[in-house]
């Protein structure tokens, strides 16, 4: 986790607070050292701009990883149904196959 860029990420977000991927990059920044500050803006984004599609491949994992495999499913649905919406065929795919991943995960608890 690099400091100085998250100080950088906080500022853009301040100045752009309608701007979603200063937000996205935040969470980002954070997912491998602090996972639940990464949830939080993870969740800022599914609120404030539910209509932005990279929010759900990282948020749908983080929470698969916390063991809430209930949203995490939920996310991968929402995702995968706001692609076909978006028609985002690589989004899409690699939705479908982290879902794929996920559920055969699933099927082994």
């Amino acid at each position: 986790m690099n400091n100085e860029r998250i100080q950088q990420l906080i500022r853009f977000v301040q100045e752009e607070p309608g701007e979603p991927f200063n937000v996205y990059a935040l969470a980002m920044e954070y997912m491998s050292s602090q996972p639940a500050q990464a949830r939080q803006y993870f969740d800022q984004l599914l609120t404030e701009h539910p209509d932005y599609l990279p929010t759900y491949y990282h948020a749908a994992a983080l929470y698969a990883d916390a063991d809430q495999r209930d949203r995490a499913a939920e996310l991968y649905e929402k995702g995968i149904a706001l692609a076909r919406a978006q028609n985002n065929q690589k989004t899409l795919q690699e939705l479908q196959r982290a879902q794929q991943a996920f559920d055969d995960d699933e099927d082994e608890w």
